[in-house]
């Protein structure tokens, strides 16, 4: 690639930053500049005005905001065409009758390469520089999703959706027990540590493409399957492959999610189920599963013991408020999850999430954190959801070396906001009343860009120094006469 330089107002929180530094550690620069060098990585930052001499004949590339790249760590490709579904509320019964039939298509291999194709282009207009991916159940629709993000140059962590039980709904996402295990190892072996060009990377943990071990959740396997896949990631976790799933979601007066799992296991909690303790009693049973690329969805329901265990095995929350909300799920504990020590991160959770735009989720954090009860409220700064949205998923992804915030030597993800395509976005920002005290007024124009930031308005998406481009959407023959007579 050919080096440059990219100016902007530049925010990110630098350094090796936990939640709690977070606003300690905002960089504002009102008239900031990242020099990328060959290598895709960021060579220097700081004020254009002190731009070094070595740089200075590099050609720019102005914006109005320069962010790190969003990074959101629960979202579901087979779900692409599944948001906004009408399912009547809670989980269990949303994925019987929206989401099982919506992911039993991409059996077909021709829509499954569209559905590849859309996701990488929603993701691209969202800024959305690295994501987790809970897959689909069929290996060509893996990879057609690999194939298409390599294609692009964007980050991708993935695996299929592994199910060897479920409801008749499900049945076309089921396979025996050996055959997923066998698919799962066979994905890994093809695709973990891929680069762009489908080399195999030096550095398997800087790879573009990576692959995780992703069980639905503990309804949708057996203790068998959970044993197999302890034994499998026990291996494979040497390789640096990730582990992802559902973890208490959902749990209603009747029941829900949550005592489905307890009863069904006879556990005495969820998490045992992935702590290899799934036999009656909460027994030991098999591998665990946890662990420091262990990235656990939801965790809405979670009793200190597990968010302690969480915490002591370095494993991570992907936070998704916006799906919460949308299902009625309840409201993930902020202020107890985070000061148990865990790391939590930001998921979009694509189907149940109805926003792409991490910024757009943060808006949604922001205000259900706000709205808990009591002493629970907690009203985030600014800095923090930045931090959420960026720094924290390269955390919980174990990539925060070489991503998440623009530290000389990261690769350069960047985002570069133009306010031209949110002409009322930048109206507001022109317009406002701002603080008196610069650094001040540099926390509440970051809040205000985090809360009404739009698709329209990111310009260009920028990878290991890369920009991004993927295919236009293009409509389905006949979709627009979905619903219509004749």
């Amino acid at each position: 690639m050919t080096a440059r330089v990219l100016r902007g107002h530049l925010f990110h929180v630098a350094g090796d930053t936990r939640l709690a530094e977070a606003a300690a550690a905002l960089v504002s620069i009102r008239d900031g500049a990242l020099a990328v060098d060959e290598t895709g990585r960021i060579a220097w930052l700081g004020p254009f005005a002190d731009l070094p001499a070595a740089y200075a004949d590099l050609p720019v590339t102005r914006a109005d905001f320069l962010l790190p790249g969003f990074v959101d760590t629960h979202l579901h490709y087979p779900q692409v065409h599944a948001t906004a579904a009408y399912g009547g509320g809670q989980l269990l019964h949303w994925l019987d009758h929206c989401i099982f039939p919506t992911e039993a298509r991409l059996a077909d291999e021709e829509l499954a390469a569209r559905a590849a194709a859309d996701f990488v282009a929603r993701r691209i207009a969202a800024g959305t520089t690295t994501a987790l991916v809970f897959g689909s159940a069929f290996p060509a629709a893996q990879d057609a999703l690999f194939q298409a993000h390599a294609e692009a140059g964007l980050r991708l962590v993935s695996g299929r959706g592994v199910q060897t039980v479920g409801p008749d709904s499900a049945r076309p996402l089921i396979t025996g027990e050996d055959e997923a295990l066998a698919l799962v190892a066979d994905e890994v072996d093809r695709w973990h540590g891929r680069d762009a060009d489908l080399s195999q990377a030096t550095e398997p943990s800087q790879a573009l493409l990576q692959v995780a071990v992703v069980p639905r959740f503990a309804l949708s396997v057996t203790r068998r399957t959970l044993r197999g896949l302890g034994e499998l990631y026990t291996e494979a976790r040497t390789r640096g492959v990730y582990f992802h799933t559902h973890l208490s979601e959902n749990q209603t007066p009747d029941g829900g999610e949550v005592a489905a799992v307890r009863g069904l296991y006879e556990v005495d909690s969820y998490l045992d189920t992935y702590d290899g303790r799934f036999e009656p009693g909460s027994r030991a049973g098999g591998e665990t599963l946890l662990g420091r690329r262990s990235v656990f969805a939801h965790a809405v329901h979670c009793t200190d013991a597990e968010l302690a265990r969480l915490a002591e095995t370095q494993s991570s929350i992907a936070h998704c408020p916006t799906s919460q909300q949308f299902l009625g799920s309840g409201t993930m504990p902020w202020r107890r999850t985070t000061e148990a020590g865990v790391t939590v991160a930001l998921g979009s959770d694509v189907g149940a999430g109805d926003r792409w735009l991490i910024p757009g989720v943060l808006n949604d954090a922001y205000k259900v954190h706000l709205s808990e009860p009591g002493a629970a409220a907690v009203a985030l700064h600014p800095a923090e959801l930045l931090h959420t949205g960026t720094l924290a998923g390269a955390q919980a992804l174990d990539q925060d070396a070489h991503l998440g915030n623009f530290d000389v030597g990261k690769d350069a993800d960047v985002v570069l906001v133009d306010l031209a395509g949110a002409p009322a976005l930048a109206r507001r920002l022109e317009a406002g009343a701002w603080p008196e005290d610069p650094d001040e007024a540099d926390v509440a124009v970051l809040f205000t860009l985090l809360m009404e930031l739009s698709e329209n308005a990111i310009r260009s998406v920028v990878v290991k120094g890369h920009e991004v481009v993927s295919r236009p959407l293009r409509l389905f023959s006949g979709v627009l006469s979905i619903g219509r007579p004749g």
